[in-house]
C-alpha cells in the first residue's frame, strides 16, 4: 500500500500544527503510512517542528511511520535536526547476565574495591608511621583539630550511653540472682563486662555513628566539589593532607574514650548497687575492684585501638569512592556506618576467639 501524501502548510507554527495534527490523526490513525510534503512550507518554528514529532510518535504507536519529504532551505535544515527523533528507537541488544556472571561482576567488584582499600591503608601508615620520622611533615594544627572534635566533642555522649548501659546490666542481672543471695556479684559482673567487652563495643558504635559518618561526609563532599582533585592538582598528597590526622587522631581518641566508658560503665551499675540493692558503698567499691585485673583493662584496650584504625580507614575509604551529588554522599556515608557496624563485630569476634582458644 502505497503512503498517504499530505501537503504541509506554506507556515507551519502553532496553529497550522495543530491543525496539520488533527488532519493526519484527528479521528483515527489512518491505515498507511503517511508522507509529509513540505515543498510549500516557507518557514517552520518550534511548536511546528513539535507537532511534526507529535504526529511521528502518534503514528509510530500504532504501527505506522511518517516521513517528511520536499524540503527545502531553512526548513530542511530544521528537519535534520528533527529526523532523529522521528525514527523508531534500536532495540535494546541488552541480555539478562546469567547467574555466573553476575557473580563473577560482583567478586571482581570486590576485589577492587579490596585492592584500593589495602592501597589506601599503606598510604595511610606510611605518611602516620614513617613519613613524620623521614621528615616529611605531618599536618599537627589539623591532627589537634581532629583530636579535639573526635575526643572531647564526644565525651558526654559517650559517658552518658555507657552509664546507662551499666545501670541496665545491674539492674536486669540483679534480678536473675536475687532469688539465690548473690546481688553483690553483679559489682564483678558489670566491671567485667565493661572492662573486656561493653565499653570498648559501645563506645566504638557510638564513635562510629558520630565520627566515622562525619568523616565519610567530609571526604565525599569535598571529592563531590572537586577539591580532591585540586589537592592532587597542587601535587599534595591525599593521604597525608586528610587521612593521616585523622587516623591518628582517632587511634588517640578512641581508647582515651573508652576509658571513660568503663569508668561509666562501673559508675551506672554501683548506682543501682547502692541505691536499689542497699550496698554500703565501700563494700560495693571493694567488690568492684576486687574483680577488676589490669589484663581485662589491656583487653579492652587493645580492642578499641584495633576498632579506631577501622573506623577512621573506612570512612575515608567510602568517602573516596563516592559518585553522583548530594545523593552519593549521603549513600556512602550510610555504607560508612552500615561497614563500620559490621567490622566491628567481626574484629570482636576475633578477639574474643583468640582469647577464648589461646590466652584461656
Amino acid at each position: 500500500m502505497s503512503p498517504k501524501r499530505i501537503t504541509c502548510p506554506e507556515k507551519l507554527d502553532q496553529e497550522t500544527g495543530r491543525i496539520l495534527f488533527e488532519q493526519v490523526c484527528g479521528k483515527k490513525v489512518p491505515p498507511e503510512n503517511v508522507e509529509l510534503d513540505l515543498s510549500a512550507t516557507q518557514s517552520m518554528d518550534s511548536f511546528g517542528g513539535a507537532w511534526i514529532l507529535r504526529i511521528s510518535e502518534r503514528l509510530r504507536s500504532r504501527g505506522k511511520s511518517a516521513d517528511c519529504v520536499g524540503a527545502g532551505g531553512d526548513v530542511a535544515a530544521f528537519m535534520d535536526m528533527l529526523e532523529p527523533g522521528m525514527k523508531n528507537p534500536a532495540a535494546d541488544t541488552r541480555t539478562e547476565l546469567v547467574l555466573f556472571e553476575e557473580f563473577g561482576g560482583e567478586a571482581i567488584s570486590f576485589f577492587k574495591e579490596a585492592g584500593e582499600f589495602v592501597g589506601l591503608c599503606t598510604d595511610a601508615i606510611y605518611w602516620t608511621l614513617v613519613a613524620p620520622l623521614e621528615g616529611r611533615g605531618f599536618r599537627f594544627g589539623a591532627f589537634m583539630d581532629e583530636l579535639h572534635e573526635m575526643g572531647v566533642r564526644a565525651v558526654r555522649i559517650v559517658c552518658l550511653m555507657n552509664f546507662l548501659l551499666g545501670l541496665i546490666i545491674a539492674m536486669l542481672s540483679a534480678k536473675q540472682v536475687e532469688a539465690f543471695g548473690l546481688q553483690i556479684f553483679v559489682a564483678n559482673l558489670v566491671v567485667i563486662a565493661f572492662a573486656r567487652e561493653l565499653a570498648a563495643v559501645m563506645t566504638a558504635t557510638v564513635v562510629s555513628a558520630r565520627t566515622g559518618a562525619a568523616i565519610a561526609a567530609e571526604i565525599a563532599t569535598m571529592e563531590v566539589q572537586e577539591e580532591i582533585d585540586a589537592l592532587r592538582g597542587m601535587g599534595i598528597s591525599v593521604t597525608q593532607y586528610l587521612v593521616a590526622p585523622k587516623l591518628l587522631a582517632m587511634v588517640v581518641a578512641l581508647p582515651c574514650l573508652t576509658v571513660l566508658g568503663m569508668v561509666s560503665g562501673i559508675l551506672g551499675g554501683a548506682l543501682w548497687g547502692i541505691f536499689v540493692l542497699g550496698f554500703q558503698p565501700s563494700i560495693w567499691y571493694e567488690q568492684t575492684l576486687g574483680a577488676t585485673t589490669m589484663g581485662d583493662i589491656g583487653q579492652g584496650l587493645l580492642k578499641s585501638f584495633f576498632f579506631a584504625i577501622a573506623i577512621a580507614l573506612i570512612g575515608c575509604h567510602n568517602g573516596f569512592r563516592v559518585t553522583g551529588g548530594s545523593r552519593g554522599v549521603g549513600r556512602m556515608t550510610t555504607r560508612a556506618v552500615v561497614m563500620d557496624i559490621f567490622t566491628l563485630i567481626v574484629i570482636d569476634i576475633v578477639f574474643a576467639s583468640f582469647f577464648y582458644y589461646i590466652l584461656k
